[in-house]
């Protein structure tokens, strides 16, 4: 016989005969669900099993416990499937995991759920198992084997219907009613009938036919992507795996390779290992329960594994980078190894590692002395929440620590230096150490940043925990004088505190509404106002574009001290975007075609050429960039002067890459008092140029920024001191040591700057966007043809806000921000907020129409 030995006491018992035989009937799918919750109750196992669980100690017990769970849950399984209970089944597969619903465990009669449902022609229940990651059952490698199968099936049923209907016919009437051989007779003829469907589903389904559409793409120097939809027709049997074939002939002889694709509901493979610049030609099969399809030859039918990097052997950006400023930063450590000043360096460190939940206490001894109200001067917060629970004083105030009296103008300088320092949480007492010859001295820079690592080291103390989180990308200034700096960390993802006060951020807010002054706010007020959004934006900044290939759009607007970048408020780590295609990787002969393109009827050939590489790169090229420019509000009179940058596509972690679109080069930044010729959509926001730069890579490249913003940072410090030290110098022998000093120092920032430079993608696009002569790019006229295209019209704002280019605030009072339900029609890329945007010492304020030269940035 092809059936396997029965399970226990379900010997000649089938799994409907468990169950009364009116599951059959209409109301079976209600009673399945009433009796759901009770009979996956672990307490409530058939008694065998009871007893065992109850005699067994330690693991044995908790064995048997899972047992019972996976033995009741995939029985149930089995009934849904058999009773075709979508709904069921789908509850089934969320409440349960595939372990203890042995989704790929054979029953008794050597079937699978997935078997079930397509041998019955399920399509629904088939693909929601295969995407559950069911299987076949093994029993069928061939054809007849299945067919062997399904008849002995069948000849059992009807043999056990005969029997029982012989047994019933035998006893009286009166014994008839309800009894057990009544109730199994009817459960058998109901398994005998879905044998018969199943038989007859087997019997009249086809091989499928060929999947209907094949994409071939290069995925990487050494891999192709191939991307495959289901065949039209599957005549009445479920598709279930496809092969993938591929050669270095059209003839497919010699077959270099194949692979099996049993995940169908995701149809596509990367074919890995070949040979860069060999041509490929590739074709796909479809399978269902009675054999393979005709193979699909790929459209294009062959392609080469290449990158973008093979025309002009661009390097990469990060190329060693990493490496060398570890070096950079050891050479940095080891000048300070033997000071004076770090004697007693080691002592602190090690007093500092103590667990979170434990040092988080010191919050609330009665030494710990928080500032209640901001007087007059700079002052630092750090905000540790989970979900919209802030963690606060006993005071119920948020921990905040004054800095100095007053600041500077200088502020936004020491303000990037102290972003650069969140990078050094663990050796802020080291620092400290670096500065101590420097307490007497009289520069006022100098003099700010020890008393920002001051600051630092008394809200690590009284929190009781080095890491202070991340700097929020402003300070928050008011009309009282007041500046201050906010930390943000997520404690979602850390251990659970104990001993610990967390408020509800309603709450916090609306307790100090009720002391503050609406009219003259200070700038904790406003940090408390405007916390939701801060929040918002720190969880945003670190989430990742999924893989692809992206079109994004270079904007910036410049003003006397700002220099500022056009971001996506909901995702903010990176330009203004639209995804071009889910394949990140741009192949050789996609790029050669690009910048060799110098017309418009080019591009028109290309459409017609399908079995070329470019043809289908073309077509989802120009699907983005008409995507974007109605997103940003281009109207199509003037998006013809609008360029594709060229030089080479910028490459973001591992998966993700972009491409650039750029305004005219008079457009590319805007400066103050320039007249606007189009209006972006609200939800975009501006952040200032660097501050977007440590954002973008510390997403993206988070080992590579870290890095260099703790060299920077050290260096900036090293800097100052030697230029010190030079001015201090008395003896001959004094200023011979503070010139070498200095010397090594300015050699150290020269090798900082150039890899910091080579990194940045940024200003190298930058520069040739506003490149005059001559105009640099693809023009996107060469790509679209205008005169058929219409682009499509701003939608009218439902806001009450103007439709703007957010301007930095005024002031630091309070308005009403814009929120995604402003504009039901933008993705949720979108959003809006006004922004401070940071003072650049760089920028030459006597040419605010004509920015200086940005690589000095």
């Amino acid at each position: 016989k092809m059936t396997q030995p029965m399970r226990g006491d379900q010997v000649h018992q089938p799994a409907a005969a468990r169950k009364s035989a009116s599951l059959s009937s209409p109301s079976a799918a209600r009673r399945l669900y009433r009796n759901l919750s009770g009979k996956f109750r672990v307490g409530t196992n058939p008694p065998a099993l009871e007893d065992s669980v109850v005699s067994a100690r330690g693991g044995d017990k908790e064995r048997l416990r899972k047992t019972t769970v996976n033995f009741q849950s995939n029985e149930a399984l089995f009934e849904a499937v058999e009773h075709q209970e979508l709904d069921l089944v789908q509850l089934l597969l969320a409440q349960y995991s595939l372990e203890e619903l042995d989704l790929n465990t054979p029953n008794s009669e050597g079937l699978l759920p997935l078997d079930i449902a397509i041998m019955t022609n399920n399509v629904p229940m088939a693909k929601l198992l295969l995407r559950a990651g069911a299987k076949e059952s093994p029993h069928f490698v061939s054809l007849e084997g299945r067919a062997v199968h399904l008849a002995t099936l069948v000849q059992e049923a009807e043999q056990r219907v005969s029997e029982l209907q012989a047994q019933v016919r035998s006893e009286g009437p009166s014994e008839r009613e309800g009894s057990d051989q009544e109730r199994q007779l009817k459960a058998w003829e109901w398994r005998l009938q879905l044998f018969r469907r199943m038989q007859t589903g087997f019997e009249h389904a086809n091989p499928p036919d060929a999947p209907s559409v094949v994409r071939l793409s290069v995925s990487s120097n050494t891999s192709l992507q191939v991307d495959f939809h289901e065949p039209a027709c599957v005549n009445s049997a479920v598709v279930t795996k496809y092969k993938v074939c591929w050669s270095a002939a059209p003839s497919f002889s010699p077959m270099l390779g194949e692979m099996t694709v049993n995940d169908a509901a995701e149809p596509q493979c990367n074919i890995t290992g070949l040979t860069s610049g060999t041509h490929y030609y590739v074709q796909v099969s479809a399978y269902n329960m009675k054999g393979w399809s005709p193979p699909k030859v790929s459209t294009p039918a062959c392609a080469a594994p290449s990158s973008w990097r093979d025309v002009d052997g661009h390097p990469p950006r990060q190329r060693g980078q990493k490496e060398a400023l570890d070096q950079l930063l050891g050479q940095i450590k080891e000048a300070h190894r033997h000071c004076s000043c770090h004697e007693h360096c080691k002592a602190p460190t090690q007093g500092r590692k103590h667990s979170v939940s434990k040092s988080l206490r010191h919050l609330f001894q009665p030494t710990s002395k928080f500032v209640k109200s901001l007087k007059r001067g700079l002052y630092l917060t750090s905000i540790f929440y989970r979900d919209d629970n802030v963690l606060v004083t006993p005071e119920d105030q948020i921990p905040v620590v004054e800095i100095e009296d007053s600041y500077s103008s200088s502020l936004m300088q020491d303000f990037l230096w102290f972003t650069k320092v969140s990078y050094l949480w663990e050796e802020i007492s080291w620092l400290q150490q670096c500065l101590s010859p420097s307490q007497s001295s009289c520069s006022c820079t100098l003099q700010t940043r020890l008393k920002m690592l001051q600051a630092v080291s008394q809200l690590q103390g009284m929190l009781g925990t080095q890491d202070l989180g991340q700097v929020y990308f402003e300070p928050i200034k008011d009309k009282h004088g007041n500046a201050l700096l906010v930390l943000l960390k997520d404690m979602n993802a850390c251990p659970n505190l104990d001993g610990v006060r967390w408020t509800q951020l309603c709450k916090l807010q609306l307790q100090r509404k009720s002391i503050s002054s609406p009219e003259e706010p200070t700038a904790l007020d406003t940090l408390l106002i405007t916390l939701h959004e801060k929040l918002a934006y720190h969880r945003r900044s670190r989430k990742l574009l999924s893989p692809g290939l992206y079109l994004g759009y270079l904007k910036l607007c410049t003003s006397v001290e700002q220099i500022r970048v056009l971001v996506p408020q909901k995702l903010p780590n990176v330009l203004c975007h639209t995804k071009i295609r889910d394949n990140s990787n741009v192949s050789r002969e996609e790029w050669q075609w690009l910048q060799a393109l110098s017309s418009l009827d080019e591009a028109l050939e290309m459409d017609q050429d399908v079995q070329s590489a470019p043809h289908r790169f073309l077509h989802d090229l120009r699907g983005a960039v008409k995507d974007l420019m109605a997103h940003i509000n281009i109207p199509g009179n003037q998006a013809q002067d609008f360029r594709i940058y060229s030089q080479e596509v910028l490459e973001f972690g591992e998966k993700v890459s972009f491409l650039l679109l750029l305004p005219p080069s008079d457009e590319v930044c805007t400066a103050p008092g320039q007249n606007q010729p189009y209006s972006p959509r609200s939800g975009l926001l501006t952040l200032p140029l660097q501050i977007f730069e440590l954002v973008h890579f510390n997403a993206y490249c988070p080992g590579f920024i870290g890095q260099y913003c703790r060299v920077s940072a050290l260096l900036e410090l090293e800097s100052l001191m030697s230029q010190q030290a030079l001015r201090e110098a008395f003896s001959e022998a004094e200023l011979l040591a503070a010139k070498k000093k200095h010397q090594q120092v300015q050699e150290q920032m020269q090798q900082m700057e150039e890899m910091w430079r080579d990194a940045r993608w940024i200003m190298d696009a930058l520069q040739y966007a506003r490149y005059k002569q001559p105009t640099g790019g693809i023009s996107i006229s060469w790509i679209i043809d205008f005169s058929k295209e219409v682009l499509p019209d701003k939608p009218a704002s439902t806001s009450s806000q103007p439709d703007f280019m957010p301007s930095p605030m005024p002031s630091p009072e309070p308005c009403r921000k814009h929120s995604a339900s402003d504009y039901p029609g933008l993705s949720d890329e979108e959003g809006s907020s006004e922004v401070f945007l940071t003072t650049d010492s760089d920028y030459d304020s006597s040419r605010a129409q004509s920015p200086r030269e940005l690589d000095l940035l």
